[in-house]
């Protein structure tokens, strides 16, 4: 009698496992698609894609350099209002970071321009572009290619330091990033950032001069 009693249960339980079994199957179908589709949604190349730029090294290579820019070369310039010319002070610093630029030639790089609060949107977009472009038009001119360069965005008035309506010289500017590395250079894609390192230490070793490389090394190492 009790096996009797027990098989309905047992039938139930096995009808309702599987109903939800087919209710879950369908949700996945409907959600991933077919066995074997790549999924198109929730980031999944882009978190594949990241993790393989932090294991070749590209990943590490750009934000360290990025660091190391910001840290040592003045990556801002200021114009005078309602013109794109560089003075002296914006050269001086565009020559900083040329020199920069010319150490790492396997780095890319972006130039912002902004503008202050006075004008028109449109004619400010305008206007930080002309700074962009003429920051990199000097840049070039100081032995960086053009490749590397690029003018692509202009803040225009949308992101001012000092929040004013009024003519404020800090706005009116541009700012050079780091933006990612050349997709020809093997260094960085086979992820010998070390490689990277020791080369600048060999380079400053033979500029200071005679005698003094094995000092050089030792004085610019870290871990």
């Amino acid at each position: 009698m009790a096996h009797s009693r027990t098989r309905p249960l047992l039938a139930a339980t096995v009808a309702t496992a599987a109903a939800l079994a087919l209710a879950g199957c369908a949700e996945t179908l409907a959600r991933y698609g077919e066995a074997g589709n790549v999924a198109e949604s929730e980031g999944w190349g882009s978190s594949v894609q990241n993790n393989i730029d932090y294991q070749n090294g590209t990943k590490v290579y750009v934000m360290n350099l990025a660091e190391r820019f910001a840290r040592e070369v003045p990556d801002t310039v200021t114009f005078d209002f309602n013109s794109a010319r560089l003075d002296a002070a914006a050269k001086a610093a565009l020559d900083e970071q040329a020199r920069f630029m010319r150490r790492f030639p396997e780095a890319r790089f972006r130039v912002y321009g902004h503008t202050d609060l006075v004008g028109s949107d449109a004619y400010n977009k305008r206007l930080g572009l002309r700074r962009a472009r003429a920051v990199v038009a000097y840049l070039a001119s100081r032995g960086v290619s053009t490749s590397r360069l690029q003018a692509v965005v202009s803040y225009g008035e949308t992101r001012p330091v000092i929040n004013t309506q009024d003519r404020e010289r800090r706005n009116r500017r541009t700012v050079t990033e780091v933006s990612g590395f050349v997709t020809d250079a093997p260094l960085v894609l086979n992820g010998k950032y070390a490689e990277i390192i020791a080369r600048e230490y060999v380079a400053s070793a033979k500029e200071a001069g005679p005698g003094s490389q094995g000092q050089a090394i030792l004085t610019t190492g870290g871990g």
